[in-house]
């Protein structure tokens, strides 16, 4: 039986799974990834880190699995950008992290060319993006002159694990990943000669644009003990989209973690971004680039973990669940989990946490329901705005993270979007994501519906309380406005 070895290089770890053609893990390991902060606001990784991390887990799961990996797929957190010297393969510097803010004041100045930015890129101009890290590289540690003479190279996290699993003869990224650099043209689906000047990166450090499912390489048998054809390379959101075969026009997964991650599919038709959504590339069923629309809410799973640990009203995050069935309704109770700012929709960051419509009979199942509720009706605004703005419409909603093990919220979800929600057997989408982009075109699996074939999905139907769900939009609408009215009242009269 054939297998591949899908790396998962995440912010603050590596998974690798060794996933066989049956859709058994034959084999699993896990490495933490240090973090650096050495200013407030600053986030770093290093680099040898982050490749040593992903050796040793690698290794290890082969070891576990008792095979030699038929091909590998790697997906990683975007947007960490990396540079280092083509000779040597070392890094002038440590990674900067997606989460560093030390670029903000640049992104500031940008603020006149922010809209044609936008169009160029499909995203915002934000310290989140690699551009403005690469630019302060070169300026910061005094590069640009070893950088026009094409000594160095940049990428992200999956470039500069091609070139150094591949011994340097790789420097590659794909579609998704490049889409999130801010030097990236989403119509073209190339890098852009205007932005580049812009952050005063040379066209010679820019890595090869690839499908996601193709041909990446082929690692030095010294970093795994043979040498393995890397097959497909994604960004961390697109691979679980992928994984969780959702490849047309119209099909989406949320991400329900520390705060929630949602991508529709549009396939061919190029979306605008917008009504705090972003436009980004994706993949269509072979691995080739299809357009998405992607969100973040920041608070999702976080509220149910203030429950926890912030008013101590709940032992473990499972409570939840019973609380709020054993409630008939809300009772008017609706929590807005603003607790760092307002996301995707509506976009206030000086939003905070809002509850309202409490009375002297409401308990902590009350807060319970509203918390999870909230996750509900959040995702339902997101894919709302994406619908309207698409035109797509979405048949079913697929899902993964922690708290899709909530029955309740599952079923609510389905009741409030009024569409099926589908949540696989197996979570862990964003390796599966990169082991199908790998396999396909390695012959583990004939095409894309022979990989989804080893899978399960539970699926939650709209129900009998649809309509109490829905009606639920206005009251969840109303605390919206009052929160987002508390936020832009600052403080008048105090």
């Amino acid at each position: 039986m054939k297998h591949v070895l899908a790396i998962d290089q995440g912010t603050t770890g590596t998974t690798c799974l060794v996933v066989a053609a049956d859709g058994r893990v034959a084999g699993r390991a896990y490495r933490e990834l240090p973090q650096h902060f050495p200013q407030p606001g600053w986030v770093e990784h290093d680099p040898d880190d982050i490749l040593q991390g992903v050796i040793d887990a690698g290794r290890e799961a082969i070891d576990r699995a008792g095979v030699v990996p038929d091909a590998i797929g790697i997906t990683n957190q975007r947007e960490t950008t990396v540079v280092w010297a083509r000779a040597t393969g070392k890094a002038v510097a440590r990674a900067i992290v997606w989460q560093d803010r030390r670029t903000v004041p640049r992104c500031q100045e940008l603020a006149p060319r922010a809209a044609s930015i936008t169009a160029t890129t499909g995203l915002v101009v934000d310290a989140y993006f690699s551009a403005t890290k690469v630019e302060w590289l070169l300026r910061e540690k005094k590069l640009h002159a070893r950088a026009e003479a094409g000594e160095l190279c940049m990428g992200t996290v999956d470039s500069w694990l091609l070139f150094r699993l591949t011994g340097g003869a790789m420097h590659a990224t794909d579609h998704t990943n490049a889409s999130r650099t801010l030097l990236y043209d989403i119509g073209t689906q190339a890098w852009s000669p205007e932005l580049c000047a812009l952050f005063g990166v040379p066209a010679s450090m820019l890595p090869e644009i690839r499908p996601s499912s193709g041909s990446f390489g082929t690692t030095a048998p010294e970093m795994f003990g043979s040498a393995i054809p890397v097959m497909g390379v994604a960004g961390d959101q697109q691979s679980a989209l992928f994984g969780q075969g959702c490849w047309q026009a119209g099909e989406g997964k949320n991400t329900y973690g520390t705060g929630a991650f949602l991508l529709l599919n549009t396939g061919a038709s190029r979306p605008v971004a917008g009504d705090g959504l972003l436009a980004t590339i994706a993949c269509d069923a072979k691995g080739q680039p299809a357009y998405a629309y992607e969100a973040a809410i920041f608070i999702a799973g976080a509220a149910v973990q203030w429950l926890r640990d912030g008013l101590g009203i709940i032992r473990h995050a499972g409570e939840t669940e019973g609380l709020a069935s054993s409630l008939p309704s809300n009772e008017g109770v609706y929590f807005v989990p603003a607790l760092v700012g307002l996301g995707a929709p509506h976009w206030e960051p000086d939003a905070r946490g809002t509850i309202v419509g409490l009375t002297r009979g409401s308990t902590r199942a009350h807060l319970a329901r509203a918390a999870l509720e909230a996750m509900a009706y959040g995702t339902s605004d997101v894919l709302g705005v994406m619908r309207d703005r698409s035109g797509t419409r979405f048949e079913r909603l697929r899902v993964d993270g922690g708290a899709t093990a909530n029955a309740w919220l599952m079923q609510f979800q389905a009741d409030v979007l009024g569409v099926p929600v589908e949540r696989p057997d197996m979570i862990e989408t964003t390796a599966l994501g990169a082991a199908g982009l790998a396999g396909i075109p390695a012959g583990v699996w004939k095409d894309g519906g022979a990989f989804l074939a080893s899978r399960r999905f539970d699926r939650f139907t709209p129900g009998a309380a649809q309509a109490a769900a829905r009606a639920g939009l206005a009251g969840w609408h109303r605390a919206v406005r009052a929160t987002r009215g508390w936020a832009r009242d600052g403080g008048a009269g105090a």
